[in-house]
C-alpha cells in the first residue's frame, strides 16, 4: 500500500521564496495548499506548475494577521484534505517605508508585527493543536513545522527596524513551540535566509550586486528561492529529525566572522 501524501501548507506560497518551497515539496510527494491575500486567478500559473509535479493543490485566499482566516483557512484545508503534515510559516512584508528607526511610524510598526509576528504565531497555535489531535488520533502521524525568518533577526538594520524585531520574535517562537510540540514528536526548525534574489528584493538589486562584489558573503552570490525549497524539503523529509528547534543558515556564509 502506498504511504499516504504529506500535506503541506505554505502561506505567501505563490510566489519567491514560498513558491520555491511549494515546488520542492510538490517534488517530494507532498500536496500543495497556498495562502495569500491575491484574487485565485491570480495563483493559477503557480497551481498549475505544482500540479504538474504532480501535487493536488488547493488555494485559500486568506490574510494570516486575521484571526477569522487563520480559522476559515484551517477548517477549509480539515474539510479537502482531512490532514494537515506540514505547515511552512513564509509569508511577510517589509516596512511600509525604509525609515530610520527615529522617524519610523506606529502604523508601520503595526502592520509588520501583524503580518510578520502575530500571524504566524497565532497561525502556529491553531496548527499546532490540529497536529496534535492528529497525533493523538494516529502514532504514525507524521508532523513538522518551519518558520522561515531572516538574517534580519540578528543583524540589525535601522532602516528596517520593526521587520528586523519581528523576525527576532520568530526566532524565539520557535524555541517556544519546539518545546511544546516534543510530546507530540513534532519538530520545529527554524530557517534562516540571507540575501535571496526576489521580486521584493529586486528594488535593492543594485546595492546588494556592490555588497556581494565587496565579499558581503562567503560564497559571492545572491541566494535562489531554490536554496530554501531544498532546506525545507530536506527537513519534511525527516533528514534531521534529531534537532527540533535549530537554526538553519542559508546565507551562503554571510555570518562567519573572520579576522
Amino acid at each position: 500500500m502506498a504511504a499516504q501524501r504529506k500535506v503541506a501548507l505554505i502561506t505567501g506560497g505563490r510566489r519567491g521564496i514560498g513558491f520555491g518551497i511549494a515546488k520542492s515539496l510538490a517534488a517530494e510527494n507532498c500536496d500543495i495548499v497556498i495562502c495569500d491575500i491575491v484574487e485565485e486567478n491570480e495563483v493559477q500559473p503557480a497551481l498549475k506548475e505544482l500540479a504538474d509535479l504532480g501535487a493536488q493543490t488547493l488555494y485559500v485566499k486568506a490574510d494570516i494577521s486575521v484571526e477569522e482566516d487563520r480559522a476559515r483557512m484551517v477548517d477549509t484545508i480539515h474539510e479537502r484534505f482531512g490532514r494537515l503534515n506540514v505547515l511552512v510559516n513564509n509569508a511577510g512584508v517589509g516596512p511600509i517605508s525604509r525609515d530610520d528607526i527615529l522617524e519610523a511610524t506606529e502604523e508601520s510598526f503595526e502592520r509588520v508585527m501583524g503580518i510578520n509576528l502575530r500571524g504566524p504565531y497565532f497561525l502556529t497555535q491553531r496548527v499546532a493543536n490540529y497536529m496534535a489531535e492528529q497525533k493523538k488520533a494516529d502514532d504514525g502521524f507524521e508532523g513538522s513545522i518551519v518558520f522561515i525568518t531572516s538574517v534580519s533577526s540578528t543583524v540589525a538594520s535601522i532602516s528596517r527596524g520593526e521587520y528586523c524585531m519581528s523576525k527576532a520574535g520568530l526566532t524565539m517562537a520557535v524555541k517556544l513551540f519546539a518545546v511544546r510540540m516534543a510530546e507530540y514528536g513534532i519538530p520545529v526548525y527554524e530557517i534562516r535566509p540571507g540575501v535571496i534574489a526576489t521580486e521584493l528584493t529586486a528594488v535593492v538589486k543594485d546595492k546588494y550586486d556592490k555588497m556581494f562584489a565587496e565579499g558581503l558573503a562567503l560564497q559571492p552570490r545572491w541566494g535562489f528561492p531554490e536554496d530554501i525549497g531544498k532546506a525545507v524539503a530536506g527537513l519534511v523529509r525527516g533528514d534531521l529529525a534529531y534537532s527540533t528547534g535549530q537554526v538553519i543558515m542559508i546565507d551562503g556564509g554571510m555570518q562567519i566572522q573572520t579576522l
